[in-house]
């Protein structure tokens, strides 16, 4: 529990330094189709994509293209939700997607305030995985969309 109450403290003192962000100039549906072609050709499963506009729109935000893509290996997210419980907050992987003017905006969350906190090599391995797929999806996978850094 102790373990848990730090991550939480300290992600949110790292937040935003921890963000991994790109801005890309292809529209809000192009970025999202390459998004999640990319996603499946680095062999995740897309489990869900959500919107967030329609309680954006409701707080008098003017957009209706966010949408988080939440992705992962359900055999891995299974497996590490009960080796590790804490880390169910974490998984499956997510990259929040909006669209400004005619770009698109994209964002997900470092592994590196997890570091400090686990001393496995097989967790550590996969921190490094996620955030290398995320930031390096491939030679030219993301076209256009560029890596997420």
């Amino acid at each position: 529990m102790k373990k848990y109450i730090a991550m939480l403290l300290l992600s949110h003192a790292l937040a935003a330094e921890d963000l991994l962000m790109v801005r890309s100039q292809l529209s809000f549906p192009e970025a999202m189709t390459v998004l999640q072609q990319t996603i499946r050709e680095n062999g995740y499963h897309i489990s869900r994509v959500q919107r967030i506009d329609i309680g954006l729109t409701r707080s008098g935000y003017k957009t209706d293209k966010y949408r988080v893509v939440f992705f992962g290996d359900l055999a891995e997210i299974r497996k590490l939700s009960k080796q590790y419980p804490e880390l169910i907050a974490y998984l499956p992987l997510k990259i929040a997607i909006f669209a400004e003017n005619d770009e698109s905006i994209l964002l997900s969350s470092s592994f590196k305030h997890l570091r400090p906190f686990y001393s496995s090599g097989d967790l550590l391995a996969n921190f490094d995985r996620w955030q290398s797929d995320i930031e390096n999806p491939g030679a030219g996978a993301y076209r256009g969309v560029a890596a997420v850094s």
